[in-house]
């Protein structure tokens, strides 16, 4: 066994923080999360770097904000230059892999894993580019709508069933093999699941679980598109919410979809966990457990993310490893903190990796430390029409864009963000302290002047890499049969020893 310790993370899609208070909430059917949420440091007020899926995702692995990946939305090229996790992990002597989603954008579709297991679920071109010259304007044929919520019900199979149950099936063969010491280094396994992530559907036999739940209706009323924020505005129309006639039934089947898939990436996780268990592995190895970013699940009259709303923006994690204390901190944390905290948890110098993340190690704030900076998010994607940026400090968010109005939020006393306090007298001085913060963090024009250089760039090059033959990005899986199982280059007697796990018993 490996003196450092292996480590297995669990990433899901589009999970919404505020259902993970301390560990799941007390009425979700997440047996094997609960399970590990009790031996875990369970940060209860965790956040995106950027309330989507790629710019959130690179952020999660390099531990860096959209504008220093450039990874402003959802088709913009994570480059092979940033050093990830899997990089530092890698250069550490770690094995690294990943099976799911990662939504790499751009030729490397690896970024500092050695092996991966699957494709991903979406596109890696350049063709979800926003575009700023052209505000307002809908892309129907990628943008988020509401038929997720108007279709919401049951199937035994969707794309993102059949994506997930790959996901897991190639992650406990994984597993299996590292138990049977296929790899002697320590190893790093990412598994990345689609769901909950809309649409809306789920298996019968998750969708029973909720079928008296107390939770099917949002806490907070819809608000009349007048009233929200003219961000929230834009949200509402980039979803097209005035095409669909959304009931209170279909919210309340919505959201019992969501919650039924949240049950079954428990069960696979599971099935990951007791293959861990099973081969020996688990006193050994560091469990993760995160999303990308959350679901305002009908919150506000709100769907999705692309939001620094709670339901958006606050995500889970959980980390059960030595050094880290079982319990609940409510300090404001990072996805960004991964990276650090992770090499921290190695044995890898935190002083080669700090030029290299917007993060900090989670390790001392376990351990009853303060943490030393805010928590911060930035979105530049669709749904916007200039860089919105957002801090997170004690019981305060405030958010900032050059076109809209600012806000303050006290989270503590108002949780659902329903009074934005930036014109009441009364905090004047919180008011100038963070916008004094996010000038020091922030150029707004330059960012903005950069995002709008960078989307100019794809919308040139996309239409010309489909025009005529079209090597696409997408990545392709190696499957070498002729390595699997029996083959005739092979010794029988030691190829079923080697395959044996445990031996001898």
């Amino acid at each position: 066994m490996s003196d450092h310790p292996n480590i297995l993370i669990f990433m899901a899609d589009q999970l919404n923080g505020t259902l993970f208070p301390d560990g799941p909430a007390e009425w979700l059917h997440a047996p094997n999360l609960k399970a590990l949420a009790a031996r875990s440091a369970r940060f209860a007020n965790a956040y995106t770097g950027s309330p989507l899926c790629a710019p959130g995702r690179a952020s999660f692995m390099s531990g860096q904000l959209p504008r220093r990946t450039r990874v402003y939305d959802n088709a913009a090229e994570f480059a092979s230059d940033i050093p990830t996790y899997a990089h530092h992990l890698r250069s550490a002597g770690y094995a690294t892999t990943l099976s799911g989603k990662m939504h790499f954008v751009g030729p490397d579709q690896l970024h500092g894993f050695e092996e991966r297991l699957t494709t991903d679920i979406y596109p890696a071109d350049f063709g979800w580019t926003p575009d700023y010259r052209k505000a307002g304007e809908r892309i129907d044929w990628w943008y988020h709508n509401l038929g997720s919520v108007k279709g919401a019900g049951v199937a035994e199979i969707t794309n993102q069933l059949e994506y997930d149950d790959e996901v897991a099936f190639n992650a406990v063969r994984k597993i299996y093999d590292l138990g049977r010491r296929a790899e002697q280094r320590p190893w790093m396994l990412t598994v990345s699941f689609t769901h909950p992530h809309d649409p809306y559907v789920a298996r019968r036999k998750y969708w029973d679980l909720y079928e008296d739940c107390a939770h099917l209706s949002p806490a907070t009323a819809p608000i009349a598109y007048e009233e929200q924020d003219t961000h929230s505005q834009r949200l509402m129309d980039a979803c097209d919410f005035r095409s669909l006639d959304i009931t209170d039934e279909d919210v309340r089947r919505s959201r019992r979809a969501y919650f039924a898939n949240i049950s079954y990436v428990d069960d696979k996780i599971g099935e990951v966990l007791e293959a861990l268990q099973g081969t020996r592995q688990a006193e050994n190895t560091i469990v993760v457990f995160a999303s990308d970013h959350g679901d305002m699940l009908g919150e506000r009259g709100l769907w999705f993310k692309m939001s620094f709303l709670e339901g958006s923006a606050r995500v889970p994690l959980m980390i059960a490893a030595p050094g880290l204390p079982a319990g609940r901190i409510d300090a404001p944390v990072s996805t960004m903190d991964l990276t650090p905290t992770l090499c921290d948890l190695a044995g890898i110098s935190l002083n080669e990796i700090a030029p290299w993340t917007d993060g900090e190690s989670l390790v001392p704030l376990a351990n009853g430390a303060d943490r030393t900076s805010p928590v911060r998010m930035e979105y530049a994607a669709e749904g916007s029409v200039a860089p919105m940026v957002c801090l997170r400090e004690g019981q305060w968010k405030y958010v900032e864009c050059a076109v809209d109005r600012a806000q303050l939020f006290d989270i503590a006393n108002d949780p659902n963000e329903l009074t934005n306090l930036i014109d009441d007298g009364a905090y004047a001085d919180v008011r100038a302290r963070f916008a004094a913060m996010a000038a020091q963090h922030w150029d707004l024009a330059a960012y903005d002047a950069e995002v709008r250089a960078s989307q100019a760039r794809r919308h040139v090059v996309y239409p010309a890499l489909r025009n005529g033959a079209y090597f696409p990005w997408d990545f392709q899986p190696l499957q070498k049969a002729s390595e699997r199982y029996m083959r005739n280059h092979m010794d029988l007697n030691v190829l079923e020893e080697s395959k044996r796990f445990p031996r001898g018993e």
